[in-house]
Parts: structure tokens; C-alpha cells; sequence
């Protein structure tokens, strides 16, 4: 069973038979990656499930790289809901966690009652793009593998917020905790992520997005174009899915809006798990 080759770290966070919400958090990222967005959120109405995916956190990946991938993960995932005996759930994830999410819902989708996407993306339409984004994968993978002391380490965090899509997360007052919580991660376990799970790795989900019927909310930061742009393009292919930009916020919109990103997952959560 591919279960088997996964020792994955995770919290349930269970509030008397409320429905579960499934985290999925980011690249470099951790299952603390939500803390403080779930503050916001626990009034009681949910119960919170989340997890270090591979080559995050303190979950260990017990065989080969294949099982870095992002099929591989996402069969693991569903073999620990089974184990956890959770049927179905809500689910929210955040950039390489959303596009790990979106698979789940396209392959799995009797398994979740809505989605909540924030800043993903179905991968790469076209073997060209992703045969490119493999080998800017691999530089920015020996630059991780390089980065094995922390000052190494702390230096590619500060050049990879400084990318265009981050927008003005650097001026974030929590930035400094964020960037400590990511020097928690091991460079060569990211690296191998990015290797197998990066999105010029993952499988092209663009056509399958037809075939949707769960319910889908797609947030996007107004200070990130780039994923405006391809959130645009999922909402009028994808059935069932509202699109929303979130104000004073880049790619990393529970990080930065954190209040505007629960109030949008509450909203769009809360009249179904009502009825569950």
C-alpha cells in the first residue's frame, strides 16, 4: 500500500463531530503554515486536519524519490483519511498544497464537500513549458542543495520573497517568524520535492478542469497578476468555481490578509458544513 511509504506528520484538531477541514500547505512551507488563520476560524464550527506533505516538516518519505510525486502523495493522502476514517471533508490549499488540492478534487472528488484554492494552478498546458520549468527547477535545486547551513539558507528565503508575485510580503511585521519557520526545513528534502512535485514535474490538470463538479472557491492576492491571470482562465473553464481577488495581498494571501482569507473561507464552508 503506498500509505506504507509515508510517515506523515500531522494534527487532528477535532471539535465534537464538526466537519473536517484539510490544510494543505505551500512549498517551504509546514503544517504551521495555517496556524493563524485557523485561530480565526475555530469557533467550534470545524474540526482541522493538518500535515507536513513530503520533503516538508518532520514527515519522512520512507522509499524511493517516485513517492515525492504529486500522484503518489495524493494516493498516500487518501489512504491516511481512511485510516483516520474521514469520508469526507473540506478542503484548503495554498500554491504547490493547491495544486496538490486540485488534483485531489479531480481525481477524488467524492471525498470533499468544497475546495478552497488559494493562489494555485492546474500546472503547465503544453510538454514544452514543463520540460522548461524542469530545468529552472534543477538550478533553483542546486542552489537548495548549496544552502545546507543556515546562512546559506536564510540568503535563497530572501531572494525567493523577493520574487514578483510576493508582492510587498517582505514588509510584512510577521515576516521575520515566517522566514524562521522555514529554516525548519531541510534544503534536500525540498530540493527533492521541487524535483518530483514542482509543477513542471506534476501532470497537466487544465483539461480535466471540465470535468469538475465540486464545488470550488479560487482566491488570488491583487498584487499577484500572474496568478490572476491563470485563476481567470481556471474560473471560466472549471464548473462550479467563483474566482475572488483579495485585496492587499500578493501570493501568499493568508499570510499577508489573513482576516479577508478567513472570512472568504468561512463564507464559502459554512452553509454546507450546515448541512453535514
Amino acid at each position: 500500500m503506498i500509505r506504507e511509504n509515508y510517515q506523515f506528520h500531522y494534527c487532528l484538531i477535532s471539535n465534537a463531530d464538526k466537519p473536517i477541514i484539510l490544510f494543505l500547505h505551500g512549498f517551504m512551507g509546514n503544517m504551521d503554515e495555517f496556524d493563524e488563520a485557523i485561530k480565526l476560524l475555530s469557533d467550534d464550527a470545524f474540526s482541522y486536519l493538518i500535515i507536513d506533505l513530503p520533503g516538508h516538516g518532520k514527515t519522512q518519505v520512507l522509499a524511493g524519490d517516485e513517492y515525492y510525486t504529486i500522484e503518489n502523495t495524493a494516493h498516500a493522502l487518501i489512504n491516511l483519511l481512511d485510516e483516520l476514517k474521514i469520508t469526507k471533508c473540506f478542503l484548503v490549499g495554498y500554491s504547490m498544497g493547491g495544486r496538490l488540492g486540485l488534483y485531489l478534487t479531480l481525481h477524488f472528488p467524492e471525498r470533499f464537500y468544497k475546495v478552497v484554492l488559494e493562489s494555485a494552478s492546474p500546472g503547465l498546458p503544453t510538454e514544452a513549458e514543463r520540460l522548461e520549468r524542469i530545468k529552472s527547477d534543477k538550478q533553483l535545486g542546486r542552489k537548495l542543495i548549496r544552502s545546507i547551513n543556515k546562512i546559506d539558507f536564510a540568503a535563497f528565503l530572501s531572494n525567493w520573497y523577493n520574487q514578483a508575485i510576493f508582492g510587498s510580503i517582505k514588509n510584512h511585521p510577521e515576516y521575520d517568524c515566517m522566514i524562521e519557520s522555514r529554516l525548519q526545513n531541510n534544503p534536500l528534502e525540498l530540493d527533492k520535492s521541487l524535483r518530483f512535485m514542482g509543477t513542471g514535474c506534476q501532470p497537466s490538470l487544465w483539461e480535466k478542469l471540465q470535468e469538475n463538479k465540486v464545488p470550488m472557491l479560487l482566491l488570488a492576492g491583487e498584487y499577484d497578476e500572474k496568478f490572476i491571470d491563470i485563476n481567470i482562465r481556471m474560473a471560466k473553464i472549471c464548473e462550479f468555481s467563483q474566482l475572488e481577488i483579495i485585496d492587499n495581498a500578493g501570493h501568499n494571501i493568508h499570510f499577508e490578509n489573513t482576516l479577508a482569507f478567513v472570512q472568504n473561507v468561512k463564507y464559502f464552508f459554512f452553509m454546507q458544513s450546515a448541512k453535514n
